[in-house]
């Protein structure tokens, strides 16, 4: 998916985010992307994601996928 990612978009983080500096933000850039930031570096790489990914890999985390052993 080809969104270019800026400063300009609402980021928000989770509602789950300890405070601790080490969280993710995200972003709807377009109603079919998610864009995803490093809250310690926000000027840094982003990643974008279809709608479909998206909800495919919050699923997975909700189910424990990538829960430590």
């Amino acid at each position: 998916m080809a969104v270019q990612p800026n400063s300009a978009f609402s980021w928000i983080k989770s509602s789950y985010s300890g405070g601790n500096g080490a969280c993710v933000e995200i972003a709807v850039p377009t109603a079919a992307a998610i864009a995803v930031r490093d809250s310690k570096d926000p000027e840094g790489p982003r990643l974008t994601f279809d709608n479909s990914s998206w909800r495919h890999f919050v699923s997975d985390v909700a189910g424990g996928a990538f829960d430590a052993a």
